[in-house]
C-alpha cells in the first residue's frame, strides 16, 4: 500500500471525531453515530483508493451509509479492504464517559476477514506477551504468562474487560489469580490497543465482544506487534451458516492474527472523541477552532504516529454538524 494512504485515512477519523464530538454528553447516541458516519463517508470520497467495506455498519438494506460491500474512495488508487467503526462507544459519547474513538483500518484487497456481526471470544496482549498467551489456556495461565513476559508480579498485572454479566466467571478467575481488573462499559477496540502501550496501565484483554471489533483490534495490534486471538460464538444455526458463507468452514475455530489480517501490511487510524488513557478527546476552542488527537500506524514499516491537529471549522463546512 502507498504510505500516503496512512495520512489520508487519519483525515477520515479526524472528521468523524469532530462531527460526533458535538454530541458528547447530550444523551443522544444515535445522533452522534450518524454525525460520525456522515462525516467519515464525506471525507472518504476524497481519498485516492479503490476501497470496499468488509467491516461496516451492517448490510446494504440495514444501513444507508458505510454498509458491507460499499465502495469507497475516488476509485483510482490501490485496491483495499476497509474496516470502519465510525464511532466506537456511542453510549460513551452520549454519557460523556472515557475512551470513545473513531476507527478505520485498511489492508490490501482480500486480506481482511469478513467477520459477521456476532459475538467473538477474544484475548489480546501487547508485543511483550505476543506468542505467550492462548485462548484455550486458563485465565490464570495467561495472566502468569503476561506477568513473566513483563517481568511483573501477578498482583501488578491489570486485565481489562467489558462489564457484562457473561464475564462474571472470568472476573472471579482473575481475582482468584491475584491480578487486578479494569471494567469498561463499552469500547473493546480501545481496550485491546491499550494493552500495547505501557503508559495505559493495561496488560491483557479478556472477554466476549463484537466480531467486527475483533478484526479492527487485530489490525491495530498487527501494527504494534501485539496479538489478538478470537473465536466466533454463533448463537444459532443461521449465524453458523452465515460464517460458512463468509468462508469459515469451522465457525468456532481459533482465529489467529494471520486469519484475521493476512499478509504483512495494514494501516490503522483512530481519533479520540472523548478522553482516554491513550488519546485525548476533541476540544472545541471557540472562534470555530477545534483540536484532535489521533493515532495512525502501519504494520509493514512498524511506524506509529501520534498526531495533534488544529482545525479551522469554518473552512470545513461539510464537517460541521449542529
Amino acid at each position: 500500500m502507498e504510505r500516503e494512504l496512512a495520512l489520508e485515512i487519519v483525515r477520515v477519523t479526524e472528521a468523524a471525531a469532530l462531527a460526533s464530538g458535538r454530541w458528547m454528553g447530550t444523551g443522544k447516541k444515535n445522533e452522534a453515530d450518524q454525525a460520525a458516519t456522515t462525516a467519515m463517508r464525506a471525507v472518504f470520497e476524497s481519498v485516492q483508493m479503490e476501497g470496499v467495506v468488509v467491516i461496516g455498519e451492517g448490510e446494504m438494506d440495514e444501513a444507508p451509509m458505510l454498509y458491507i460491500g460499499e465502495k469507497l474512495g475516488q476509485g483510482n488508487g490501490m485496491q483495499v479492504d476497509v474496516a470502519v467503526d465510525p464511532l466506537e462507544g456511542t453510549n460513551i459519547v452520549a454519557k460523556g464517559l472515557w475512551n470513545a474513538i473513531t476507527v478505520v483500518a485498511v489492508a490490501p484487497r482480500g486480506t481482511m476477514l469478513h467477520a459477521p456481526d456476532m459475538y467473538m471470544e477474544k484475548i489480546a496482549v501487547g508485543p511483550k506477551a505476543a506468542g505467550k498467551v492462548h485462548l484455550d489456556a486458563t485465565v490464570k495461565e495467561n495472566l502468569q504468562a503476561v506477568a513473566k513476559a513483563a517481568n511483573k508480579n501477578i498482583s501488578d498485572v491489570v486485565a481489562i474487560l467489558l462489564d457484562r454479566d457473561r464475564h462474571q466467571s472470568i472476573i472471579e478467575e482473575i481475582r482468584s489469580a491475584g491480578a487486578r481488573i479494569k471494567l469498561i462499559s463499552d469500547g473493546d477496540v480501545a481496550a485491546a490497543i491499550n494493552t500495547a502501550f505501557e503508559d495505559t496501565g493495561v496488560d491483557i484483554m479478556f472477554g466476549t465482544g463484537g466480531a467486527p471489533e475483533g478484526v479492527l483490534a487485530a489490525a491495530a495490534l498487527k501494527c504494534l506487534g501485539g496479538e489478538l486471538q478470537g473465536r466466533l460464538k454463533p448463537a444459532n444455526d443461521e449465524e453458523r451458516e452465515r460464517c460458512k458463507q463468509m468462508g469459515l468452514s469451522n465457525p468456532e475455530q481459533i482465529l489467529l492474527m494471520e486469519d484475521l489480517i493476512r499478509g504483512e501490511d495494514a494501516i490503522f487510524a483512530a481519533t479520540g472523541v472523548t478522553d482516554g488513557e491513550l488519546l485525548r478527546g476533541v476540544r472545541y476552542l471557540g472562534n470555530e477552532r477545534a483540536t484532535t488527537h489521533s493515532l495512525v500506524m502501519r504494520a509493514k514499516t512498524g511506524t506509529v504516529r501520534f498526531i495533534e491537529a488544529r482545525h479551522q471549522l469554518n473552512k470545513k463546512p461539510h464537517l460541521v454538524f449542529v
